[in-house]
């Protein structure tokens, strides 16, 4: 006789690898709407669900936990976290995984690729070419990285990948971080807005969430100056949205490539009418090799602990229980 399976709660879109790994270890039940449609789903569940996978758009905020009183781990698709409220579940002995390290040079890669497209106006080429306007003269002479300075606002896997990338094409990069990065020979700046009176670029690769809210605001725009490039492959709530626009349209900084928005997939008009401006879809992680690994890291972190074994990629607001601990 086959043992049961335990149940797996999935909120947000399915995605097809991690469903077939969930479905093959669990009784997946998919809840596209858990305050309104799917409420009763969640009920019949709650009293003794304890995995959760979650891709986007779904949410694990407090008032859902709270709904489970036997809920364990939340295993979440993708680098950020901020659709689960980490620190409830840390406090309340839940654990939050996420999906780190197998998308850091696929990121890395979009990253160096918006900056470029930015900063050549690849994309206004492309598009002045197939309007036939190339018969009519030339496409204007572009900006160059190689006059500039890029700040990398944070610096962890994903932005030292990028580093990496730019130490190749000889373009200096600096940095600014809570904390100064051991064995990096990169310049530190402890304080933003020194670091954005200082270069030419600011490029932003760190967590969203509430302690990282419009970090980039009007003040640091204004730090970056009428020649300056914001390039935002992090979280769009990073990014004062309004402030960029505002600055963009006064010329207080010079352009912008943004592959994350405050409402995606939602755009404001404003920024799809500037021509200067670069933006992506949100490209950062997609590819089929980086999302395959991605989904298969979701399915791995919830079987290790089905198995009773510590999760490969706990968040930092975590705690592992002792017993489980390599």
């Amino acid at each position: 006789m086959l043992a049961k399976k335990n149940d797996v709660l999935l909120l947000g879109e399915p995605r097809k690898h991690m469903f077939a790994g969930l479905q093959n270890a669990f009784s997946v039940h998919h809840a596209v709407d858990p305050d309104g449609s799917d409420a009763a789903l969640i009920d019949r569940l709650a009293a003794d669900l304890r995995y959760i996978a979650v891709t986007t758009p779904g949410r694990v905020d407090a008032a859902l936990m709270s709904r489970l009183p036997r809920l364990e781990i939340v295993a979440s698709l993708g680098v950020g976290y901020d659709n689960v409220d980490a620190a409830h579940a840390g406090r309340h002995g839940i654990v939050v995984t996420n999906t780190p390290t197998v998308l850091n040079e696929e990121v890395a890669d979009t990253a160096l690729g918006l900056l470029l497209c930015t900063v050549r106006q690849f994309p206004q080429a492309d598009r002045f070419v197939r309007a036939g306007r190339w018969e009519e003269g030339g496409y204007p002479l572009s900006q160059s990285l190689h006059d500039r300075i890029v700040g990398m606002v944070g610096l962890g896997r994903i932005g030292q990948a990028i580093a990496r990338r730019l130490d190749a094409m000889r373009v200096p990069v600096v940095y600014h971080s809570r904390r100064r990065q051991p064995n990096v020979p990169y310049r530190h700046y402890r304080h933003l807005i020194e670091m954005a009176r200082a270069v030419d670029v600011l490029l932003v690769i760190i967590p969203g969430g509430p302690d990282t809210r419009h970090l980039i605001d009007a003040a640091i725009l204004d730090a970056l100056g009428p020649d300056g490039i914001l390039i935002n492959v992090s979280r769009g709530s990073v990014v004062d949205e309004a402030a960029l626009i505002q600055a963009l349209q006064q010329r207080r900084i010079l352009t912008a490539g943004l592959d994350v928005y405050a409402d995606e997939p939602r755009v404001p008009d404003a920024l799809r009418a500037m021509e200067q401006v670069v933006l992506f879809p949100h490209l950062g992680s997609a590819s089929h090799y980086a999302r395959r690994a991605m989904e298969q890291l979701v399915v791995d972190n919830l079987t290790a602990w089905d198995a009773g074994k510590a999760p490969l990629t706990p968040v930092t607001e975590t705690s592992i229980p002792q017993s489980r601990r390599p």
